[in-house]
């Protein structure tokens, strides 16, 4: 009977401490509920005044003080099958970009990153999230090699408004998130942004680096690494 009851004294104890520790953890979506009000009234006036580098650290300080080290929701997407694949299947750390057609990225930008998920394809999960039809979609994910999985998720017909308010109406877009395998948010970037007339060369390189130092910094625990020297176009698998 004694130990029976220690037995279940000890179930008990676990229980609690699991509830605990669960009930500690800051969701991305409370603490985006709790701050972008703020961030956005600043934001929006930094804009309408053209004060990008103000906007910028705006963003940079939100992420820094309020976002990072906060948990992401189990948001859940369409693949291309319009299979539903949440973001809790994915087991590795996660490379999570969203993007829409409308966005134009730099000449070097697509040929990075698939060149780093190749690189990196046993170690970290790469998705890329669109804001578009399934059949833009469909269209645009030709440009990516096969290590990197292709979702979206079609406003005009979504209706889990709850996604889109935390994942495109918050922070904008292109938005990259750095999430780690225990699905902790550890940083939150902007995509890099260049002169148009820049080389694809030089676009590529500028994209390689940024994007792999934000992998190894924050998904790795590693140094980033310089892009190979002699740039090719990676094209899709």
């Amino acid at each position: 009977m004694k130990h029976f009851l220690l037995f279940l004294f000890i179930i008990f104890g676990l229980n609690i401490q699991a509830q605990t520790e669960k009930s500690d953890k800051l969701y991305f979506s409370d603490a985006l509920a709790m701050h972008l009000p703020k961030y956005a009234v600043k934001a929006k006036e930094a804009y309408r005044h053209r004060e990008f580098k103000k906007a910028k650290h705006l963003f940079d300080t939100l992420v820094e003080t309020k976002l990072k080290g906060t948990y992401i929701d189990n948001f859940k997407f369409l693949n291309l099958k319009d299979k539903t694949v949440a973001l809790y299947d994915f087991k590795k750390p996660v490379y999570l970009l969203t993007y829409a057609s409308w966005c134009v990225p730099g000449k070097g930008e697509i040929p990075a990153l698939n060149e780093l998920a190749k690189k990196y394809q046993d170690k970290i999960g790469f998705a890329i999230l669109f804001w578009d039809t399934k059949q833009k979609a469909k269209e645009l994910a030709k440009n990516f090699n096969t290590h990197i999985n292709v979702f979206y998720i079609d406003e005009t017909t979504n209706k889990h408004s709850y996604i889109i308010k935390n994942l495109k109406h918050s922070l904008g877009l292109p938005t990259c998130y750095l999430i780690s395998n225990n699905k902790k948010l550890m940083n939150i970037k902007r995509s890099v942004f260049h002169p148009y007339n820049l080389s694809k060369e030089a676009s590529f390189k500028l994209n390689y680096e940024a994007i792999n130092s934000a992998i190894s910094n924050n998904l790795l625990g590693k140094s980033g690494q310089e892009a190979p020297e002699n740039f090719r176009e990676i094209s899709p698998q």
